[in-house]
């Protein structure tokens, strides 16, 4: 056994595999309705776009290498740019995978890519070809063709067409026609069970290589007449129109809607996946089809562009062609665990630290700068917290690190203030830091900046719950699962100084002018008032979960007085509906995120059964509300703090679904035709139904009702929401650890920090402070 302590590296590696080593029950449970989930490894997107100034008309892959069609020439996909193709045709239409080699279709005849040359089958004008009973098939705009010994031989019978129609039958079987039977005007062709189909313009045909069938559905119509594209795949032939996907089973045709999940009904083609699924293009992105699941791939984020015109797939590669130029989706295998260290190396890479503090990055001038916020506090909290459950998890030493380095910034924000228990919303360096200082403060009110005495810093005022409520939550997390010695009297001390200062005030935070600031404020004159009357629930829940986190971490009995003044005033029967839902303007994401925090730490302190029985009926009427968005922060919290089934399925798929790219590109849902509340939820907020993060952005906090938004790529944000949701769900069992010790799917290489983003901070250090 002890030969096992001399590799630290081995013994971390056990602890991050096993699960908890120092976990301890925070909230007493004792059940457990939902089922842990294991981390498997699944398949992460990963984009590139390649911006072009004209439409990209077709796209096809082989081997790997994505081939386009711009202005009906070919360019081959090189290392990330568009380079004419040597030697290749023109007037090209289509670029079709079909048997293993690339075809070009153009108005001058078809071509094959052999080798590096591209040369010429055949004379005639051809608009699709397909495999179909072990042959490629190609089709003119009149006539279909099979491919035999390097030619394509014409499939038409000798003696014409013959039509569905019975009235044209003869006795003998034969028909007269006074019009020959036309097998056009042809737009796409398909194999459907072994037979040929037909789209014609607005019209769906069935060929078994005489009849030109009209008459073989017996049940539903298309919803559009402009038919786009033709699929066939398995038991099904799928239709895209501008007004969803017709699906043909047997002699069934039914339609796809938003209704049914497809974000967007005005298609514009269609190709098989690479795992059972299908991708459509849109006019207004690409969605990916999956049994029951839906993913879309909007513009910015993922694609140059909106209008799609036609996608190809490959093993596990995907390329959109779209009107300004391509975009390439490429997954690659990861579990969880693997894309939390890929987002803890981000904040390295980028340089999101500064002085303990984590920062949201934005671009000015070409130079990525730190944002000195009014939250940074707040924002730094959920960092904090994310390392205070990642050391309870693993012991890592590193992680301890990040936690004392990122408290004592939590610590200094209270020290620089000359007034005990007040303290500052941000920290700004005189002679460092490249943001200038913001002229704004809450509400539209003027920024309070104030100067330190040695002329080094500014600090920023009128603090507010906000931060009040992050720094309980993240700094007694510190307290109980990291915390020792020093640090941990420093971390009880410093909530005994802002809960005795907010005590003695009245319940309100005064600023350095003695008057309360704008959202300090807790107090009845405020809460039992119609000025403040709608922060009842939520300002009364923070107020006495200040008193009483301030009680367990102290033993003060001052805490306990306050703690039963709230009660006087029936603060605790107000927090059951500190959820507003209505009007509109009452409502905001980031009271969700501070409600969560106070449940996490008052239900972690509160031991009487009677005030327990209140919060928990708020918990349970807030985590009703909020269900619906299926986010871990909501999900795991009310799981760990009830026991009770959380949906843990549920978070895990959208913590796979966050996207690698921390940029804030701009995002747009609202247009979607699939926003319809999902079986089994209430929208209670007045929003259908929520998006998941891979069509929006990587945000700070819980929002999972902004359909529409970003920063138009000038922005990066700190994922830290995401590690604190992936640690938390580790620490209490809601994720087990992947079975898999492969590296490569549970790691990523560390890189130079301060190397694509903000430059690495250099200028006055912080103080020590113990």
């Amino acid at each position: 056994m002890k030969r096992f302590f001399r590799y630290p590296a081995l013994m971390l590696l056990l602890s991050v595999l096993s699960g908890s080593v120092f976990a301890q029950n925070l909230y007493k449970t004792t059940k457990q309705l939902w089922k842990p989930q294991h981390d498997q490894v699944y398949l992460q997107e990963v984009a590139e776009k390649i911006a072009f100034d004209r439409p990209v008309q077709a796209v096809a892959i082989l081997d790997q290498t994505c081939f386009a069609v711009i202005d009906q020439k070919i360019f081959r996909l090189e290392n990330g740019v568009l380079n004419t193709e040597k030697n290749s045709p023109e007037g090209v239409t289509r670029l079709i995978n079909g048997a293993g080699s690339l075809w070009a279709l153009t108005s001058k005849g078809i071509y094959k890519l052999e080798g590096l040359r591209w040369e010429k089958t055949d004379d005639r004008e051809y608009v699709d070809i397909c495999i179909h009973q072990g042959h490629l098939h190609a089709a003119t705009r009149e006539e279909i063709f099979r491919f035999e010994n390097d030619r394509f031989v014409s499939i038409k019978p000798e003696g014409g067409y013959y039509s569905s129609d019975a009235t044209m039958q003869m006795e003998d079987g034969t028909q007269i026609h006074a019009e020959p039977v036309r097998l056009g005007p042809i737009t796409r062709i398909e194999s459907y069970s072994e037979t040929l189909h037909i789209l014609r313009p607005g019209e769906l045909i069935l060929f078994d290589g005489l009849v030109v069938n009209r008459d073989f559905i017996d049940w539903g119509r298309l919803p559009s007449k402009n038919t786009t594209d033709l699929l066939s795949f398995g038991s099904r032939l799928f239709i895209a129109t501008d007004k969803g996907l017709a699906v043909l089973r047997g002699a069934a045709l039914s339609t796809i809607k938003g209704a049914d999940g497809l974000p967007v009904e005005n298609a514009t083609c269609l190709a098989k996946g690479f795992d059972n699924d299908i991708w459509i293009g849109t006019k207004s992105g690409a969605v990916r089809m999956l049994d029951n699941d839906w993913h879309y791939f909007g513009a910015a984020h993922w694609l140059p562009g909106n209008k799609v015109n036609d996608i190809a797939v490959a093993d596990k590669m995907v390329c959109v062609a779209t009107d300004q130029g391509i975009g390439v989706i490429r997954y690659e295998p990861y579990t969880l665990l693997k894309k939390a260290a890929y987002y803890e190396n981000h904040l390295d890479v980028w340089g999101h630290k500064r002085l303990g503090f984590i920062h949201t990055l934005y671009e000015k001038d070409g130079e990525w700068i730190r944002h000195i916020s009014d939250n940074d506090g707040g924002h730094t909290a959920t960092w904090l917290a994310a390392m205070c459950f990642k050391y309870a998890v693993t012991g890592d030493p590193e992680a301890r690190k990040e936690a004392e380095e990122s408290f004592k910034a939590m610590l200094w924000l209270e020290r620089i203030v000359p007034v005990d228990g007040f303290f500052a919303r941000a920290i700004w360096s005189v002679t460092a830091d490249k943001d200038e200082k913001s002229s704004q403060g809450s509400g539209g009110l003027p920024a309070k900046w104030y100067p330190t005495a040695d002329g080094k810093w500014f600090w920023k005022g009128d603090t507010s719950s906000d931060e009040v409520t992050a720094h309980f939550y993240s700094v007694s997390l510190f307290h109980d699962l990291v915390a020792e010695g020093k640090a941990k009297e420093m971390a009880r001390e410093h909530l005994d100084r802002i809960a005795s200062y907010i005590l003695e005030s009245g319940f309100v935070l005064p600023d350095m002018d003695g008057n309360p600031t704008r959202w300090g404020r807790w107090n009845p004159e405020y809460l039992l008032r119609p000025y403040g009357y709608a922060d009842r629930g939520l300002n009364g829940l923070e107020a006495l979960m200040f008193m009483q986190t301030a009680l367990a971490l102290t033993g003060n009995q001052k805490y306990e007085k306050g703690y039963h003044q709230l009660v006087d005033w029936d603060y605790p029967a107000n927090t059951i509906r500190q959820k507003n839902v209505f009007p509109p303007e009452v409502l905001a994401p980031w009271d969700d995120d501070l409600a969560f925090e106070s449940y996490n730490t008052l239900l972690r302190y509160t031991n009487d059964p009677v005030f327990r029985s209140v919060y928990l009926r708020s918990l349970e009427r807030t985590w009703e509300v909020k269900r619906m968005e299926q986010m871990p922060w909501f999900n795991f919290t009310y799981g760990a703090i009830t026991g009770n089934d959380c949906e843990p399925e549920k978070a895990i798929k959208h913590l796979r679904e966050w996207t690698l790219d921390c940029t804030v590109h701009d995002f747009e849902n609202s247009h979607r035709d699939d926003l319809y509340t999902e079986p089994g939820y209430m929208a209670y907020e007045g929003v259908p139904r929520v998006v998941s993060p891979r069509e929006t952005a990587v945000m700070t906090g819980s929002n999972a009702t902004l359909l529409d938004g970003g920063s138009g790529g000038n922005v990066v944000k700190e994922p830290t929401s995401f590690l604190r949701n992936y640690w938390m769900g580790r620490y209490f069992g809601f994720i087990q650890a992947p079975e898999t010790n492969d590296p490569e799917l549970i790691s990523v290489p560390k890189s130079q920090a301060g190397i694509r983003g903000a430059a690495p901070y250099d200028g006055p250090k912080r103080p020590d402070l113990y």
